[in-house]
């Protein structure tokens, strides 16, 4: 059996954590289909288990080091 996955979306603000309604920063796409979101934290705090029955981890955490524009626009 062969899966095909579609790529993944970015993340948006609209997306929150299923565990606690906080801004999702991962979604993980189950093999038995259908998908889950995280923040940050409950992603670090289920990541082994996650691994387990996830076909896909879409991790966009990175964004919680990145600058704003605004902010680097401020510097110049």
């Amino acid at each position: 059996m062969t899966t095909v996955l579609t790529p993944a979306t970015p993340l948006t603000a609209g997306d929150r954590c299923d565990r606690c309604g906080a801004q999702a920063y991962l979604r993980v796409v189950l093999i038995s289909g259908g998908e889950l979101l995280f923040c940050a934290h409950h992603g670090r705090k289920f990541q082994p288990e996650l691994k387990k029955i996830a076909a896909e981890i879409q991790d966009e955490t990175e964004k919680l080091n990145a600058t704003p524009a605004s902010a680097q626009e401020e510097e110049r």
